[in-house]
């Protein structure tokens, strides 16, 4: 009997998972699904460029998958029984022997009233469409405020401002954005907001969101006919429902293999993952974090399933890149302690460093099982062998 790996969600942790454990393990023992509720591979690291108006290329995720044995199940994901070990989806169960959780996360509300009924955001491309829908229905001089200060607030107000100049764009921060910049990368992006025409109310909380404005913790209102909410992420409660062993923040906790500290055959990676990387802190969410557990996902379920060694990958953080439209942009590198170091990149340079890596990103995932020979050859040309390893 062949051992079922079942990976829940296809975004850059989950693609990159599957199509490399399709490429490790032998078909003759092996059978890997992959549940995704989208037909397609999201760049989620660009979906705020399709909320300004921008068409992204498309990638099916049953081309991405054609050859290499991988089985796509278009479904969303209602519950994991990890007693029962099975998954029950919108259209039926599934089994599995390991599975690897990357279901990655969606925008954190905060609980602050009016979000959910009438804030947009970009953490999903359903999201960034509807936004984008938006902007087109908004007429000369339509006001956009834009929440957060973080990495996706900056991009999104920067993209948004650039690929409509016609709307007044605002940024609303708690602090002052990119406060953890190095000094000349923040002087950097104050020219950026200035160029732009972002009008930025720093030390501001907003507190309520209505259909045509926002409140702020001082009772200032904010004219806008569309509120981005970037304030932040959360992953789906389907974990901690589940009888995972998560972190207050609902994220699986896992040891330094990224498998599970309470169901020793469920495995983590990407945005849903708490572990503590190499500077004594929780790993943030981000795509390189989605990069190194999932290498070492991977590198832990081949080792158990076949003997072989399980390698350590490095959980650092080295930077941040933010594009500030499409022919602007910083990378700010960090130290040990995630603060800024002194040297950046910025400008046009900075810009086409950060296009190459979310290309090379895209393409890595979009091509897992790259040099794999297909599925049909391997079977062909493998010897017989033992399948006791791959179900112990």
């Amino acid at each position: 009997m062949k051992h079922r790996i079942v990976v829940l969600g296809a975004g850059y942790a989950g693609a990159y998972s599957a199509g490399n454990l399709a490429r490790r393990l032998h078909p003759a023992d092996t059978e890997i699904t992959v549940v995704n509720a989208e037909p397609d591979f999201v760049e989620r690291l660009r979906l705020h460029q399709l909320a300004a108006g921008q068409d992204l290329k498309k990638r099916p995720l049953a081309d991405m998958f054609a050859g290499t044995g991988v089985r796509l199940r278009l479904a969303r994901v209602e519950a994991v029984d990890v007693e029962r070990k099975t998954v029950a989806l919108d259209d039926g169960e599934l089994a599995y022997d390991t599975l690897l959780y990357a279901l990655g996360s969606t925008v954190a509300d905060h609980g602050v009233p009016g979000v959910t009924e009438h804030a947009f955001h970009v953490t999903a491309r359903p999201a960034a469409l509807r936004l984008r829908d938006r902007l087109d229905g908004l007429g000369e001089g339509g006001r956009v405020l834009v929440v957060g200060e973080g990495l996706t607030g900056i991009e999104t107000a920067t993209e948004i401002a650039e690929s409509r100049p016609g709307l007044k764009v605002a940024l609303a921060a708690r602090g002052e954005p990119g406060a953890w910049l190095s000094p000349g990368a923040r002087r950097h992006l104050r020219r950026a907001f200035d160029r732009l025409g972002i009008t930025v109310h720093e030390h501001t909380s907003i507190e309520r969101v209505e259909p045509t404005r926002a409140i702020g913790a001082d009772g200032t209102v904010f004219a806008s006919e569309a509120t981005v909410w970037c304030g932040g992420f959360a992953v789906h409660p389907i974990a901690a429902d589940s009888g995972l062993e998560v972190a207050g923040t609902g994220q699986i906790v896992v040891d330094d293999t990224m498998r599970s500290v309470s169901h020793p055959d469920v495995y983590a990676a990407g945005d849903t993952v708490y572990v503590i990387g190499e500077n004594g802190r929780p790993l943030p969410m981000s795509c390189a974090s989605a990069g190194y557990t999932s290498m070492q996902a991977i590198d832990a379920i081949v080792g158990r399933l076949t003997g072989r060694k399980i390698s350590s990958t490095a959980l650092k953080y080295y930077g941040n890149h933010i594009s500030l439209g499409r022919r602007d942009a910083i990378f700010q590198m960090v130290d040990n302690d995630v603060r800024a170091k002194s040297w950046y990149l910025r400008g046009r340079t900075a810009a086409r460093f950060k296009n190459g890596i979310l290309k090379t990103a895209a393409w890595g995932t979009g091509h897992p099982t790259f040099g794999m020979p297909t599925r049909r050859h391997r079977l062909a040309a493998a010897p017989e062998r033992s399948t006791e390893a791959a179900v112990a």
